[in-house]
């Protein structure tokens, strides 16, 4: 009997290729287009609502008023300036802890994760409540003390450092996952001991060596931190202090449009800030 010969695959034609190549593309442009409309048409709708008016018609003005407007300025550069603080507070405690765990006490990265983590479980109101109830209690145990001076002088109206530090606990779960996302992609031993082999100072491989490797995971949890201190209202309302998010509610039972206006003013400049912030880490990584 004669050996059949193997029967060579039939090719596939090339418009059914090209038809299955095409169809993620398709869902990926739907999904865009959903996600588009989920985000673009609210924003919109606030649009409209700030520069139309049934007895003017079309104006700008609670866009011109804002700059005018008491109070406005004051609380956006308040908003910011805790912004700063608590970015650069948070780095400090965790980027060196993370490389301290990862180098010396890498079996305490599971510890240190569910610190990092457990504000999560633990509501915003609660926690102003604690740190509320904390600050009236250390008042009156403290007053006799030198340290009093310094419980009143983190609660200055003009930079509550308080909310910083309470900040700092609320974005701490954010900043630790991009962070440890960043960390998770370089040989962070290595880069270390090869430096350090080199002479190189633990300042010179901090900030020569190991930010360098990180500038997208510091630019995400900067962004991150950034949002959430613009946008809370919880903390910062019952704690007595005013911010941006304090004074837009504040002024929304008056002045609708206005209110409304300064909310898509703040979503604007928060988006311009994570495209300046990631083009900037774009363009260094290059």
């Amino acid at each position: 009997m004669t050996a059949l010969a193997p029967v060579a695959p039939v090719p596939e034609s090339a418009p059914a290729a090209s038809r299955r190549r095409d169809r993620p593309r398709l869902w990926r442009g739907v999904v865009l287009a959903l996600a588009a409309l989920y985000f673009l048409v609210p924003l919109a709708a606030s649009f409209w609502y700030t520069v139309h008016n049934q007895s003017t018609g079309l104006s700008l003005s609670p866009y011109a008023e804002l700059w005018t407007a008491e109070g406005f300025l004051t609380s956006l550069l308040l908003s910011l300036v805790l912004a700063l603080a608590t970015i650069v507070l948070v780095l400090l405690l965790t980027l060196p802890a993370m490389i301290t765990v990862r180098l010396a006490a890498p079996r305490l990265r599971p510890v240190m994760e569910v610190i990092c983590t457990l504000p999560l479980v633990v509501p915003p109101i609660t926690l102003v409540a604690g740190v509320s109830r904390s600050l009236q209690v250390g008042g009156d145990v403290l007053a006799p003390t030198p340290f009093w001076g310094t419980l009143i002088a983190i609660q200055n109206q003009d930079f509550p450092l308080v909310l910083v530090f309470v900040y700092v606990v609320l974005v701490l779960p954010f900043v630790y996952r991009s962070l440890d996302a960043g960390l998770r992609t370089m040989d962070v031993r290595t880069l270390v001991e090869a430096a350090r082999n080199l002479g190189a100072s633990w300042p010179h491989v901090m900030f020569r060596v190991i930010v360098p490797n990180l500038r997208s995971a510091l630019a995400s949890a900067s962004f991150l931190t950034l949002a959430l201190v613009l946008g809370e209202y919880t903390v910062a309302s019952i704690l007595g202090y005013q911010p941006f998010a304090v004074w837009i509610v504040t002024i929304s039972g008056s002045k609708g449009q206005l209110s409304v206006a300064a909310s898509v003013l703040s979503l604007l400049l928060t988006w311009l800030l994570l495209l300046t912030i990631s083009g900037g880490s774009r363009d260094r990584s290059a």
